[in-house]
């Protein structure tokens, strides 16, 4: 009997933008097999969120006005170990990617995917299964291959996606203010940052951190 009339997933959507939030709620809290327990804007909500109603799958947003949707995965993960985390973004970027399986997350998606295939998608997650969108899992492929290779430095293997992409964003001459508009973090979290970088890589000063990078070929077309 439990075959026929399973538990529904219970979902928790996360998405900063009122439109996208609600549309999704909409698409999914009518389907058969999905219930939306709850919605939220920010990081902060939504690992509020998370704890208060313990869903079976959050669709977490990567960008978020207070933060990462990856650090709350990470803390969701890390709380709840039995809710699962769906990334859903507008961007391909392999960093996050990465990020995002660090994290804990059971998949990472574009939010171009058709609705029927979102709603595949979940239900996959919802029986355990990982799942990448086809548009990212040759870019992660490419950057495990260049890991593998050696094309990235000892250097750069110390440093977490997020002090590579403030690293690049140094490099370009950015200010911290300009840089923690950039990456959704305060002012201060992105001079921690800085210092973290600077003093992994061995370098004495911001100035050094373009030498750096054009040193070792980095750019953000592949970041």
């Amino acid at each position: 009997m439990t075959d026929l009339a399973p538990h529904p997933l219970r979902l928790l959507v996360v998405d900063d933008h009122e439109v996208v939030r609600q549309g999704l709620v909409a698409l999914l809290d009518r389907r058969e097999g999905f219930q939306v327990v709850a919605e939220a804007g920010t990081a902060a909500e939504s690992i509020e969120q998370a704890r208060r109603f313990q869903p079976d799958i959050v669709v977490m947003d990567v960008r978020l006005p207070d933060g990462s949707g990856i650090e709350a995965c990470r803390e969701i993960r890390s709380e709840l170990p039995q809710t699962r985390v769906v990334m859903l973004t507008s961007y391909p970027d392999e960093e996050a990617v990465l990020s995002a399986i660090v994290a804990g997350a059971s998949g990472y998606l574009l939010k171009q995917i058709r609705a029927r295939d979102l709603v595949a998608a979940l239900e996959n997650v919802g029986r355990g299964e990982s799942l990448l969108d086809p548009a990212v899992t040759e870019k992660v492929l490419e950057r495990v291959r260049r890991i593998a290779t050696g094309a990235y430095t000892d250097e750069m293997a110390q440093l977490t996606a997020q002090e590579q992409r403030i690293l690049l964003l140094v490099a370009e001459g950015k200010t911290n203010k300009e840089i923690a508009a950039e990456v959704f973090l305060s002012d201060k979290t992105v001079k921690n940052y800085v210092s973290s970088i600077l003093s992994k890589l061995n370098l004495e000063r911001r100035a050094q951190a373009a030498a750096f990078v054009a040193k070792h070929r980095l750019d953000r077309g592949g970041a």
